[in-house]
Order: C-alpha cells, then sequence, then structure tokens
C-alpha cells in the first residue's frame, strides 16, 4: 500500500513523551485546526517534532488507525509533515526544493507569491518567503495532518490573509492542522480547538 492509500483520518497520540515532555494524550480530527499556544520554551515546538517523529520519542501514535510503527519513517513524515518556522534548504536554487513546480506555482499566488521566486536563489530570499515557500513544500506533498510552527510569524497582514485562506481551504479538502500561534486573533480565525501547553500540562482553552 502506498502512502497516499491512507485515507484523511485521525491523528492519535497516547502516552507521547520524550526526555523531558510529556506524556501527552492527543485527538486530531481530519478536516479541523487545532491551534497551540503557550509560553515560550514550553515545549510547544517539541510536541510537534515528537508526533512528526523527528526527536526521539516514546508512547503511540496512530494515523487513520494505522499504527506509526507500521511505516517508514520518512512515509510517516510525508503524511504528518512538520514545518518549522524557519525550515532548512539544502540547494541553491529555489526549484531544486520541489518536484512538482507545476503544483507550486499554481500556488505561490494565493500565498502573495511571485512565480518568478522559482527562479532565485534560496540566498536572496527574504524570512516570509521562505517561510511561505516551505509550507508550499509540505502542501504539495499532499500530506494528511500539517503541523506547522508559527507559520506566518514573519508575515505582512496581507500575506498571512493569504497563508490563513489556504489553510481553510485545505482544511475543508480534509487536511488536519495543528498550528502553533502566540497570535490570540489568528487562533479565534483558524481553531476549531484551542489547545494550551502550560507548567499544568496540555488541555483544551474553552470558549
Amino acid at each position: 500500500m502506498s502512502v497516499l492509500d491512507i485515507p484523511f483520518g485521525p491523528l492519535l497520540a497516547r502516552g507521547l513523551r520524550g526526555a523531558l515532555s510529556g506524556p501527552f494524550d492527543l485527538d486530531l480530527a481530519p478536516g479541523r485546526c487545532s491551534v497551540l499556544s503557550g509560553p515560550s520554551g514550553i515545549g510547544k515546538s517539541l510536541l510537534l517534532r515528537m508526533l512528526a517523529d523527528l526527536d526521539p520519542n516514546q508512547g503511540q501514535v496512530s494515523l487513520a488507525g494505522v499504527a506509526r510503527e507500521r511505516m517508514p519513517a520518512s512515509a510517516w513524515r510525508r503524511l504528518v509533515t512538520y514545518v518549522a518556522a524557519e525550515s532548512g534548504w539544502w540547494e541553491e536554487g529555489v526549484a531544486a526544493h520541489f518536484a512538482d513546480l507545476d503544483a507550486v506555482r499554481a500556488l505561490l499566488p494565493r500565498v502573495r507569491l511571485d512565480p518568478a521566486l522559482l527562479q532565485a536563489r534560496v540566498a536572496q530570499l527574504s524570512t516570509g518567503e521562505r517561510q511561505r515557500l516551505a509550507l508550499l513544500r509540505a502542501v504539495v506533498q499532499r500530506p494528511r495532518f500539517l503541523l506547522l510552527d508559527e507559520p506566518t510569524a514573519a508575515l505582512d497582514a496581507a500575506s498571512r490573509e493569504g497563508v490563513e485562506q489556504l489553510l481553510q481551504e485545505l482544511k475543508a479538502e480534509g487536511l488536519g492542522l495543528l498550528v502553533v500561534s502566540h497570535d490570540a486573533g489568528q487562533a479565534r480565525r483558524l481553531a476549531d480547538v484551542h489547545l494550551q501547553l502550560d507548567e499544568h500540562g496540555l488541555g483544551e482553552v474553552q470558549p
């Protein structure tokens, strides 16, 4: 079975923990956005990275009923994709980071980016341009869940609006979202569920 045969479904974690964090229980639904907030340094990014199996962790994690350990790490990370606040770039040119240039070219205007950026060098990009391109790099891989670490922190209002509109449309198509954000307005606009991580643990913020 190809990884793309795995349907949209819930992302569940039970007893997820690392050396210095957890345990966490999470029930994330497809087609919904959970916004995660909390003090800086409390471990929000680490939680996302553990869900994506990028940092050492223990516990049970599954997607659409399929246990994480039943698939290669690379397949899991394609389906449950973490996008850092400042993602890595390993080639000099922007275009080399995209297998499907037509797909990303169609999405660029949606997040207020000029398609000509595909011909640029990564070193020429602003922080906000890199941030939006990293998001699109993940989107065109057709994940089932996106784990986004402050995806609009470096953006102006117009660019932030474009990203939020794209996320709403992806959500309507069935994609699940877990978004770290310190922006209370963004949490109100995006969140179906608002989670808070603090010294007492992980819990849901009641409206």
